[in-house]
C-alpha cells in the first residue's frame, strides 16, 4: 500500500484551520515532512524555528478552511 502524500497534506492543512489563532497563525504540532511540504507549496511560513505556530498565507487560509469544511463538516439538511 502506498501513502498518498497529497491527501495527508490536505488533511493536515484542514486541521491547521481548526487550530487558528490571532487570525492567521496555527499550532505546528504535525509531522515535519508534511509541514515542510506545505511550506514548499507556499501555504504556510517556514515551520523551522522556535515559534510553536506557523503563519498561513492568504492561499493557505482559504484552502485550509475549504478543506476543513469538505472533510469534517456535516451537511445540514
Amino acid at each position: 500500500m502506498e501513502i498518498d502524500e497529497e491527501k495527508i497534506d490536505d488533511a493536515v492543512l484542514a486541521l491547521l484551520w481548526l487550530t487558528l489563532h490571532d487570525g492567521d497563525r496555527a499550532w505546528k504540532g504535525f509531522d515535519w515532512g508534511v509541514m515542510d511540504r506545505l511550506h514548499q507549496k507556499g501555504l504556510i511560513s517556514n515551520p523551522a524555528g522556535k515559534a510553536k505556530s506557523v503563519v498561513l498565507s492568504d492561499e493557505g487560509l482559504r484552502r485550509s478552511e475549504e478543506l476543513f469544511r469538505a472533510l469534517f463538516m456535516r451537511s445540514t439538511r
